[in-house]
């Protein structure tokens, strides 16, 4: 089951957050030959969305976008999920939530 994060970006800026990979028992998971991928979107069901760039490395999965990115992103609030994949083609979620975009005043 995914954790849950609200995630907050400030329009403009370039993002960047850690999440870290742990199995059950809390252990750093092993992400040997893994992939990831995560994006955004106004409603789950909107066929517009935005992807973070994602890196997974030390137990903690990176998910980032440049300020060219979030300068396009229309202030509001958005639904973000991550994935993992294993080498097999195994999906796993492991994190979703809102994220919320804060207007920018300062081009």
């Amino acid at each position: 089951m995914a954790s849950k994060a609200n995630l907050v970006i400030d329009q403009g800026s370039t993002y960047s957050v850690d999440v870290a990979l742990r199995d059950e028992n809390g252990d750093d998971l092993v992400t040997s030959g893994y992939t990831s991928r995560a994006q955004m979107r106004k409603h789950y069901t909107s066929s517009n969305s935005v992807s973070f760039t994602t890196a997974i490395s030390n137990g903690n999965l990176t998910l980032s976008l440049s300020a060219n990115q979030t300068s396009n992103i229309v202030s509001g609030r958005y639904v973000y999920d991550a994935e993992i994949i294993d080498s097999s083609g195994v999906v796993t979620r492991i994190v979703e939530g809102i994220v919320t975009v804060t207007p920018e005043v300062t081009r």
